[in-house]
């Protein structure tokens, strides 16, 4: 969320958005982060009086709790039952060719034109309008591209691997003609984290870097040149498959695709296999690979409840009167102790959900009587989470994908905001489309049951494929049902949660 400076008075947020501050204050109640269930034990927090317009459900919150509650519990059954067939018939690298080719002659204007958007958004964010609402880049780049782009990749595979302009600049590039070619080898154990540094990086920009289309030039300027250097540094294979965050994101939504690219001379086939069964097909192999999972887990969750009138009001009532106790310090110097709580806390989100991870693995060890050591067991059900972070950012961000980003179609003709018209569309109607909110509501429920219905089911193919034995396999998902029950009612109860809006909750200082 990007704040506009301090609100020392409290402003209301109307609920059909005009902005995108405001677009993203409405979606604001999507997500959840495990961090709320101590929440869940404080109702003096919830009856704070809010900054916001409360969002009304369409019936009361406990019809949802034990509609979910009892959904996953079924699905679990229903899974179980299905799911005993030996792991060698369920093979995930079972592929069939479709017939389809994706020749090189094809990729060439393709991965062109994925270059040349790259510069676009640089040129349009350093040399166009300001107005984040008409500029190119901003729609193009946080909607079209890390929304849109990656929704789709989940259905049609992982595109991106093909036409990624980093990847694309590097093979232009490069004055090294060996594929591998590289000054040092790639160490090991730095795994994914440049990666995951990347990924936290983005996301602190998003939710707290003020984010304007020149700012964002300037990022993805930066960003080029790391790429270029990490890919020069260590080659271009090793860097782009632990190096680049997008990479490393879209390789991992794309494994859910019934669509699989399959390199060959001269270009690239096109396969179908079974879904999801592609998250299947290795374990992650790193822990800073379940560390990148977890974080878009708990970045989207964190982006949800971190504005919530709940969690701001935390802040003020019982965490700022103790860090200024006895201060001498300006207040406008101690409010930002706000800002610092909100940053270390998306910085610790994925090591929270690691504790809560592992000790759900550690159970489901102990119910299976496994004697597989914790890391094994831990890499091993990593890629079951993957579906969760991805209906999780879906739920969290469609609103905006829908309202704002139709507007590129607009924005396109014009995308330096200078008046022009290259396709006729400029003049389109500006006005974002505002959604029904119970429409909202009822479709951010349907998408957090799917994805804990699938995380269940990919989960349970891995008990049998680790366990071996269905018995031992239903057992030892138990514990892990337990958790996607506490994640989806606890998710739910956080789409409850009033939105504090763009102010910031500060006192004043004579309180």
């Amino acid at each position: 969320m990007q704040f506009a400076g301090l609100a020392l008075r409290a402003r209301r947020v109307d609920v059909a958005p005009t902005s995108f501050q405001s677009f993203r204050s409405f979606r604001r109640m999507c997500c959840q982060w495990p961090a709320a269930l101590a929440m869940l034990l404080a109702p003096g927090a919830a009856a704070a009086h809010s900054f916001g317009t409360p969002y009304n459900l369409p019936v009361p919150f406990w019809m949802y709790a034990y509609g979910a509650s009892a959904t996953l519990a079924v699905s679990f059954g229903i899974v179980a039952y299905f799911a005993g067939v030996p792991i060698r018939e369920r093979d995930a690298g079972v592929r069939k060719t479709l017939g389809w080719r994706i020749p090189n002659a094809l990729l060439a204007p393709l991965r062109a034109v994925s270059v040349a958007l790259l510069v676009l958004c640089i040129a349009t964010g350093l040399f166009g309008t300001k107005n984040v609402y008409t500029n190119f880049n901003m729609t193009f780049f946080w909607l079209i591209f890390a929304l849109g782009f990656l929704y789709l990749t989940a259905f049609v595979g992982d595109l991106y691997a093909l036409i990624n302009p980093w990847r694309v600049l590097c093979d232009t590039l490069s004055p090294w003609a060996g594929r591998r070619a590289s000054l040092v080898r790639y160490p090991a154990r730095l795994g994914y984290v440049p990666a995951l540094l990347s990924y936290v990086g983005c996301i602190w920009l998003e939710l707290f870097g003020k984010s304007q289309p020149h700012s964002l030039a300037l990022a993805l300027v930066s960003y080029t040149a790391i790429n270029l250097a990490g890919a020069a540094l260590f080659g271009r294979v090793d860097w782009f498959r632990y190096g680049e965050f997008f990479a490393v994101m879209f390789r991992l939504v794309g494994r859910m695709a019934p669509v699989v690219y399959v390199r060959e001379t001269g270009g690239w086939s096109v396969a179908h296999r079974t879904p999801l069964l592609g998250l299947l097909d290795e374990p992650a192999e790193r822990m800073s690979l379940l560390l990148f999972v977890l974080f878009m887990l708990s970045s989207t969750a964190f982006d949800g409840l971190h504005e919530t009138l709940p969690w701001v009001t935390v802040f003020w009532k019982h965490i700022f009167p103790l860090l200024t106790a006895g201060s001498t310090q300006p207040y406008v110097v101690t409010v930002n102790y706000y800002y610092y709580w909100q940053w270390a806390m998306l910085l610790l989100s994925p090591l929270i959900y690691l504790a809560i991870f592992l000790a759900f693995i550690k159970a489901s060890k102990v119910a299976a009587g496994s004697k597989k050591d914790m890391r094994t067991l831990a890499l091993a059900f990593t890629l079951s989470l993957v579906p969760i972070a991805f209906v999780y950012n879906a739920t969290h961000y469609f609103t905006l994908l829908v309202s704002q980003g139709l507007q590129i179609v607009r924005i396109a003709s014009d995308p330096f905001g200078w008046q022009w018209n290259l396709f006729g569309t400029a003049t389109l109607p500006s006005d974002p489309v505002i959604l029904d909110a119970g429409t909202v509501w009822h479709t951010q429920v349907a998408l957090i049951l799917i994805g804990h219905i699938l995380g269940v089911y990919v989960s349970h193919l891995e008990a049998l494929r680790v366990f071996r034995g269905t018995r031992r396999a239903v057992v030892s998902q138990l514990p892990m049902l337990f958790l996607m029950i506490i994640f989806t009612t606890v998710g739910l109860w956080i789409l409850s949660l009033p939105i504090a809006g763009g102010q910031v909750l500060v006192p004043p200082p004579n309180q």
